[in-house]
């Protein structure tokens, strides 16, 4: 698990003493299924939009939200947590005298929405005192009334909490039979209920769903102490119960027999290899230090993706406007128009916001912004980066990327990350045809712990399994990998990429950023890749 991801959950194994405010009241699980009338959300909208623009406001959004989580959490035999949680309000932003305002209200009544719609105004007036230049918005259309819902086969919320027990439990007992001196197993699971309303003309109700299923394996040596971990190998995936099947849709078994999973996941299958991979690692030898070809599998990669190409390439770091949680960003604006050379000609980069299973797909974005696919990196060239409405002008763009988005109905729209995902190979070529072509190599799957400075440029990343590749065959497990990189040099030291029968999506499921801080889950796809002449440590440390 990520530390973004663990500092989001550190509360909820704690017997639900501690929630984060973000997650809202807890309720009993059937009303997690409930929804808010259509006509009631149009009615509280038109509210807002007509008491703000009476109020002197040139532009008003409305967003109503109902955002349910459900956490089942469980160690071996026993059930640690059950957590449904539920937050319904309304948020109201608008532009007067050319500056943003933005107030929140949970009162879904008229008098509560039009008070929330005018303290938003003053809010905006008393802003506009300081403002140094009148805020631009790129244009959007207005859309009318629209609706979209993540195209799942079976919601999540409405599986019985005895059967997503069963279930962990049963992966908790296959992974202990297996070898496992303890094991803890998760289910996370999101709906979104989101209605937004505009002055441009546009009422767009939409249905999200995501869901998620960790695990952490350990195995100890009982003699010496030593332990070792293995995580999970499923991608949190915008998708519903259906993604737990079982089902091979998806499936690609690497060269060494390792099952990585795409669109469906065997958890069960998954936890007896993590329990077997982390006795394995009790008996690995420790990498030998130096420079390395590294094949990475796409359960490793979405993670260098993200940290050294997705943050980045987000135009308020490159402008300075944020630096939380991730700092600004190296590839300022200067190298766009340089056409900078992020990486090799193999490299082609794209955001995309409609891919089906991810977590960020949506229909629109939270500025009503129709959702799109759009290149970043061309043949390994900066082209591109990531915008809203308010920073397209920046550009010399004439519309958004549509990737704005709030993780609450009380919390601001801001820009967030789109699906950032690096394109498969062109040429047909297969995990097993590049190892082959490797001399002296390190095969890595499944992400781990990373480091990387403010501006994205030097970075440090771990993982969950590493296998040695010596002259095209790969000869047994290591320990104690961790790669060094500097973003470009890395990126222009990628010589090989999978065919698209390899992609697959990783992704985080709690991303986070801004102050007050907020979460929002995003996936990164890619094939296998290679890396040549990458320089790796040994992480082992002594103790005593």
């Amino acid at each position: 698990m990520q530390r973004r991801d663990f500092l989001a959950l550190s509360g909820l194994g704690l017997g639900g003493l501690v929630l984060p405010t973000w997650l809202g009241k807890a309720i009993a699980a059937e009303e997690l299924t409930t929804t808010l009338d259509v006509g009631m959300k149009k009615t509280l909208a038109d509210v807002a939009i007509n008491t703000a623009t009476g109020d002197g406001a040139s532009y008003c959004d409305v967003r109503i939200g109902r955002y349910l989580r459900q956490f089942v959490i469980t160690r071996e035999d026993k059930v640690q947590n059950v957590v449904n949680t539920e937050s319904t309000g309304v948020g109201v932003r608008v532009i007067a005298g050319g500056s943003w305002g933005f107030a929140a209200t949970n009162t879904l009544t008229a008098d509560g929405v039009a008070q929330a719609a005018r303290q938003a105004v003053a809010i905006a007036k008393a802003n506009a005192r300081i403002q140094h230049e009148p805020v631009q918005l790129a244009p959007t259309p207005g859309v009318g009334e629209v609706s979209w819902r993540t195209p799942i086969r079976r919601n999540a919320m409405e599986v019985p909490i005895k059967d997503k027990v069963d279930l962990l439990l049963g992966v908790n007992a296959a992974a202990m039979g297996a070898g496992a001196s303890f094991v803890n197993s998760m289910l996370f699971l999101v709906n979104e209920q989101k209605y937004f309303a505009s002055t441009d003309g546009s009422y767009i109700d939409q249905d999200v769903h995501r869901i998620w299923a960790p695990m952490t394996v350990t195995a100890i040596d009982k003699d010496s102490g030593k332990f070792r971990t293995r995580d999970g190998l499923s991608s949190p995936m915008g998708m519903g119960f259906e993604y737990l099947d079982g089902a091979a849709s998806g499936k690609v078994v690497s060269p060494n027999g390792v099952v990585n999973y795409g669109s469906s996941y065997d958890m069960r299958e998954d936890a007896i290899a993590a329990a077997k991979h982390a006795r394995e690692k009790l008996k690995a030898p420790s990498v030998k230090p130096g420079r390395y070809d590294l094949v990475l599998d796409p359960s490793h990669t979405w993670l260098t993706i993200h940290e050294s190409i997705g943050h980045p390439l987000e135009l308020d770091r490159v402008l300075g406007y944020e630096a939380n949680y991730a700092g600004t960003s190296f590839a300022t604006l200067d190298k766009r128009e340089q056409r900078f050379q992020y990486g090799s000609d193999k490299v082609n980069v794209f955001a995309d916001k409609t891919q089906p299973g991810s977590l960020g797909a949506v229909g629109y974005d939270d500025e009503g912004v129709k959702c799109k696919r759009w290149n970043l990196i061309e043949a390994g060239k900066l082209v591109d980066y990531q915008t809203i409405r308010d920073q397209a002008h920046i550009l010399g763009k004439n519309e958004s990327d549509g990737c704005c988005y709030a993780d609450s109905w009380s919390s601001v729209q801001f820009q967030r990350m789109a699906n950032v995902s690096l394109a498969a190979g062109k040429d047909t070529l297969s995990v097993a045809d590049m190892v082959k072509d490797v001399e002296n190599g390190i095969y890595i799957i499944g992400d781990g712990s990373f480091s990387i400075d403010q501006q994205r440029y030097n970075a440090q990343f771990g993982g969950q399994l590493f296998y040695e590749i010596k002259n095209g065959e790969i000869t047994g497990m290591i320990e104690d990998v961790a790669y060094q990189i500097r973003t470009p040099e890395f990126w222009n030291a990628c010589v090989a990429i999978c065919d698209e029968s390899d992609y697959r999506l990783g992704g985080s499921f709690f991303d986070g950023k801004g102050q007050p801080g907020q979460v929002s889950a995003v996936s990164h796809g890619s094939a296998t890749a290679r890396f040549n002449g990458i320089n790796v440590i040994n992480t082992a440390r002594s103790l005593g």
